[in-house]
């Protein structure tokens, strides 16, 4: 049974992902809440990412850092803190988490590495400056290690359009809005958490042993397809 490290599995695409996870993998939890779900498999560990050091873990197989941020402004009413704050969460936070469990997952059973970037660093949205500038620095992080680690360790990064989580509350917080996210995707709905959470449970398996430094657009069409 692997052993797989989900840093901010209590909410969102991070609770999904634990979840399924649960069935066949221990999953060691890090995140400043504690999940709703207990398990025989599940071990948590409260922890604020940035600001706290990391705890010990003795051995893993896989490694998903899932903490981000959705900072909608206009390029006038972002501070420079506001970016500093957002490649903080989103880019920082994975380095820091990547460099303390590095020599562990080196040693696990085909260990790979699932990081989330957004379809925002591809198409070019309004408001979005800050949170495009820190997720382009995720893309570029997965490449330069996938590269690096091969072929020790894959290192792979999901890309989602808008997912139906409390981070993405503001933009789905009524009827109208969300009629108008989906009739903007050309398939015609946005995500749930399982959706990407099933494609993260691919990328930590040994059936994507081909797969490293790729970014996986779960677009439902918008980065994709002019229709």
């Amino acid at each position: 049974m692997k052993t797989i490290i989900v840093v901010g599995g209590s909410k969102g695409i991070g609770k999904a992902l634990v979840e399924k996870l649960l069935a066949h993998s221990n999953v060691i939890n890090i995140s400043r809440s504690t999940p709703e779900i207990s398990h025989q498999n599940l071990t948590h560990y409260s922890c604020d990412i940035i600001q706290n050091d990391l705890p010990e873990i003795e051995s893993a197989d896989g490694l998903v850092y899932c903490p981000g941020s959705i900072n909608l402004k206009p390029i006038a009413r972002l501070s420079i803190d506001d970016f500093k704050n957002d490649f903080e969460i989103n880019v920082l936070g994975a380095v820091k988490v990547i460099q303390k469990y590095l020599p562990i997952l080196k040693n696990g059973e085909h260990p790979s590495v699932v990081l989330f970037s957004t379809v925002a660093a591809k198409l070019g949205m309004p408001y979005h400056a800050s949170i495009a500038v820190a997720k382009s620095g995720v893309e570029g992080l997965v490449k330069s290690l996938g590269a690096e680690l091969a072929p020790t360790l894959r290192i792979n990064a999901i890309a989602p359009t808008v997912t139906d989580t409390d981070l993405a509350s503001k933009l789905l917080r009524n009827e109208k809005m969300i009629e108008n996210i989906t009739e903007r995707h050309p398939l015609k709905k946005f995500l749930s958490p399982e959706e990407v959470a099933d494609m993260a449970v691919f990328l930590l398996s040994d059936g994507s042993s081909s797969i490293s430094g790729q970014i996986f657009e779960m677009d439902c069409g918008i980065v994709s397809f002019k229709i």
